[in-house]
């Protein structure tokens, strides 16, 4: 029996669209002689789709593209597709009025339905805010064969990989005690750095256990903050990985079950990001090649499914805006990317010969706008109001403003979408400003600490960009100018001004961020890990006091455990404990 894997990139309330994705993945695994299809979670509506499951014509629409999707279907392909399913009971009965499901398409019709049991509610998910819990596992039948339907978080509770349980319910326990041959999982799986080998760790682990090979769907491609990245693979009895789907692109394999082996048997194919490796096992030590092809992915299917062509970003000289324009540019085509430099009377001379020269190696175009004169306007319009006062914050924020209003004003004038270009380290800290650099309707590193920029810069310029995955117009020169890396980072916005003024070297910084952020260390634990405790207390005050403006930052491409979007629900006003 031949299994196709289409791993998708659905769009969230593309009904009709995404059906024809269906459709089409469905025809090509007919050619391949395939019989059975298996796409990812929700694959008729897209994920998350949020709020919109709470329109009730949203459903019935998904209804009635799912009949006729059915209808359209080779006949004897079965087909697992996922979507949003009422629950009849809920008037009666009480509970959510929809479930998260997985349904069997066959000969022109839904043949059964299978629900998601375990509704994950914390980082980026909220599903139980919309759908009720499946109360039992099933299985289809397809020849001789019993195959086991999951969905995504069903597959996540594994007490002994985890140390803990998460749920009360284990999905793949009960379907081995139902004797099943080969479990299915649908999944719409965010991405964050180095979760690939988590993933495929935990369900080889769950294979072993269980003695059931399993086929693993998952979503790929940007919506909204959140980047799915795709990697589908499938394990054997043994608990080997015998197929691997690319990371960050759609794709589409086949392989086989074998009934005399009671098998999974691959066909050897893997992904593209996979194709070096001898043993199809997953690296997330890859770092900053799998950020990289994130971020592009993120900000790719942004500006498509944003219904956008073209993009603007402000470029100062510095390292931030330079790996913005740069992820732009491979994300879009250079030809897309508008750079403005706006030099006031602060900026030095070799910014702006490192922002032209950046441009120029990318292939994008650029518009200087100089600022003095209108720095001179607001000087004179407040003149009678700051009178007596030093230059201070609101001097240098101005400046900011201004630059914002001016890319704002292209933004509108072209409908360019505005990519705001801060770091998760001065995010973190509040180390922007509101109506300034934080104007834009797409955060693209917000969520890549300042370190981690200058890796990526440092690895573009190895040539990481030329091999890059999705591939990159190919250049045999530099991306970032050197002088850029290798000058000390400023917003220069007055004389003399470095970041290290304000705030500790981004080497510490980034550390305290890590562990207050992500690891969830207290202030004490901080210190004792060796920070200095006047410095620790400082970095905990910036990031408590500057939630607000994060609240009305724009969203943030999302690539580790805890970023400040979809799952950051902190109370900006709060006990100055926490």
């Amino acid at each position: 029996m031949k299994i196709a894997i289409a791993q998708l990139n659905p769009t969230i309330g593309d009904i009709f669209g995404n059906s024809n994705l269906i459709l089409e993945a469905a025809k090509k695994a007919e050619v391949e002689g395939a019989n059975l299809l298996l796409t990812p979670e929700l694959s008729l509506i897209g994920y998350p789709p949020r709020d919109l499951l709470i329109n009730p014509s949203f459903i019935a629409d998904a209804g009635a593209q799912l009949l006729q999707l059915a209808q359209a279907l080779p006949p004897e392909l079965a087909v697992i597709a996922g979507t949003a399913l009422p629950n009849a009971n809920a008037v009666k009965l009480g509970g959510k009025s929809l479930f998260n499901s997985a349904v069997l398409l066959q000969n022109g019709a839904v043949k059964q339905v299978f629900h998601k049991r375990l509704l994950p509610t914390y980082d980026v998910f909220d599903e139980d805010r919309y759908f009720e819990p499946g109360e039992n596992s099933n299985y289809f039948s397809l020849g001789e064969l019993k195959i086991g339907v999951t969905i995504c978080e069903d597959l996540w509770n594994n007490e002994e990989f985890w140390g803990k349980r998460s749920y009360a319910g284990d999905p793949v326990s009960d379907l081995a005690k139902l004797g099943v041959d080969l479990v299915l999982n649908l999944s719409a799986s965010p991405y964050s750095a180095g979760k690939r080998g988590v993933r495929s760790a935990m369900l080889q682990h769950s294979v072993i256990r269980c003695g059931i090979p399993i086929i693993y769907a998952n979503q790929v491609g940007g919506n909204d903050d959140i980047i799915f990245d795709g990697s589908s693979f499938a394990v054997n009895r043994k608990g080997d990985l015998i197929q691997v789907l690319a990371s960050f692109e759609t794709d589409f394999a086949v392989l086989e079950y074998d009934a005399a082996k009671q098998d999974l048997v691959g066909s050897g194919g893997i992904g593209q990001d996979a194709r070096s490796t001898t043993d199809l096992s997953f690296h997330p030590a890859e770092g900053d090649a799998e950020i990289w092809a994130a971020l592009v992915l993120g900000v790719r299917d942004y500006v498509r499914k944003c219904g956008f062509s073209k993009v603007v970003l402000g470029l100062s000289g510095g390292i931030d805006s330079a790996l913005v324009a740069a992820i732009a540019s491979c994300a879009i085509g250079p030809e897309n990317v508008l750079g403005v430099l706006m030099p006031s009377p602060y900026s030095s001379d070799h910014s702006v010969k490192d922002a032209l020269e950046l441009a120029q190696n990318l292939g994008m175009a650029i518009e200087l706008l100089p600022i003095g004169d209108l720095m001179k306007t607001y000087d004179r319009t407040l003149a009678n109001l700051f009178v007596n006062t030093t230059f201070g914050i609101a001097e240098e924020n101005i400046q900011s403003r201004i630059r914002g209003n001016l890319l704002m004003a292209i933004s509108n004038k072209f409908g360019h979408l505005l990519l705001s270009t801060g770091n998760k380290s001065e995010m973190a800290v509040g180390y922007c400003t509101l109506y300034g650099d934080m104007n834009g309707g797409l955060a693209v590193i917000a969520d890549v600490p300042k370190t981690r920029v200058y890796s990526l810069c440092r690895w573009l310029n190895s040539g990481g960009y030329v091999g890059a995955v999705p591939p990159c117009p190919p250049l045999d020169k530099e991306i970032i100018p050197v002088n850029i890396i290798s000058k000390a980072p400023s917003a220069e916005l007055k004389p003399g001004q470095i970041d290290q003024d304000s705030l500790p070297d981004y080497d510490v910084l980034d550390d305290i961020l890590q562990r207050l952020i992500e690891n969830h260390e207290s202030a004490q634990q901080i210190v004792a890990a060796g920070h200095d405790e006047a410095v620790v207390k400082r970095v905990v005050k910036l990031v408590r006091q500057a939630e607000f403006k994060r609240r009305q930052a724009a969203p943030g491409l999302k690539i580790s455990d805890r970023a400040f979007g979809t799952g950051w629900r902190m109370p900006i006003a709060k006990s100055s404990f926490y």
